[in-house]
């Protein structure tokens, strides 16, 4: 264990800890991010975590990964707009209709999401910048 985190190889993390922060972000909500804590080692867990809600920290600080650098080429969160504006187009609207196609444009949006995690990523140091693999789980 060290309070270095350029020692650290790889981080694990799970597939809807990261589709979970991206929405938050994508929808308005808290600032979420994958955090790495300290003592670190060679391989190491980065969990889901709001930002901004822990006050300060300790020296060495965590490792904060933002969802959107864990994902490959991540696509717009689906707005209800364009549901109604499909919709409409369509000539079918209706509001029950609304929810139901908006609900599936965001679970197409959560399994594209699944399904474009990277395998390595960089994280910042206090030396600078430091290539890690990703391991998902999940």
């Amino acid at each position: 264990m060290s309070d270095d985190p350029t020692t650290v190889r790889s981080v694990a993390v799970t597939r809807d800890d990261v589709v979970r922060a991206l929405e938050l972000r994508e929808r308005g909500g808290p600032r979420a991010v994958l955090r790495v804590n300290p003592p670190f080692a060679g391989r190491m867990r980065a969990r889901l975590h709001v930002e901004g809600r822990e006050g300060d920290y300790d020296d060495p600080a965590p490792v904060h990964l933002p969802p959107n650098r864990l994902v490959r080429t991540p696509t717009p969160f689906p707005a209800a707009d364009d549901a109604e504006d499909a919709l409409r187009a369509a000539g079918e609207y209706s509001v029950e209709r609304q929810r139901e196609r908006h609900k599936r444009m965001v679970d197409g949006w959560r399994r594209a999401i699944r399904a474009r995690l990277v395998n390595e990523v960089t994280i910042e140091t206090p030396s600078g910048p430091h290539g890690v693999e990703v391991k998902v789980l999940g």
